[in-house]
């Protein structure tokens, strides 16, 4: 079995100093990419690319949960700019935020395919 590690220390200091020097701030994508992270959200954010906008019973339904759970992880979708809502009377309706929150789920889930 070999090991998948170097067998000897030579950095390349231009490309450590290349890449340092065009590295952004990246808490925000961790973030974002977090809220993905959880299996509840992620399959709320997956059947909100079926349906463009579900209330928050329907989602609770989807996921087999109460309202109150199916609240809250809507609510952290939204927090992190995955999700956006809207009221219509007495019915909380989500949707996702935008395209790109659409293209990640569904490249994420096509590419667990391979």
């Amino acid at each position: 079995m070999t090991k998948e590690i170097c067998e000897v220390t030579k950095v390349n200091e231009e490309a450590v100093q290349r890449v340092q020097q065009q590295m952004p701030e990246l808490s925000k994508v961790a973030q974002f990419l977090k809220a993905l992270a959880d299996e509840t959200r992620l399959k709320i954010a997956y059947a909100l690319t079926i349906e463009k906008r579900l209330c928050v019973c329907d989602v609770a339904a989807i996921i087999g949960s109460s309202t109150a759970t199916a609240s809250h992880h809507l609510r952290y979708l939204k927090e992190h700019a995955l999700a956006k809502s809207t009221r219509e009377g007495k019915l909380m309706y989500y949707s996702l935020a935008d395209d790109h929150v659409y293209q990640i789920v569904t490249i994420a889930y096509e590419h667990s395919r391979e």
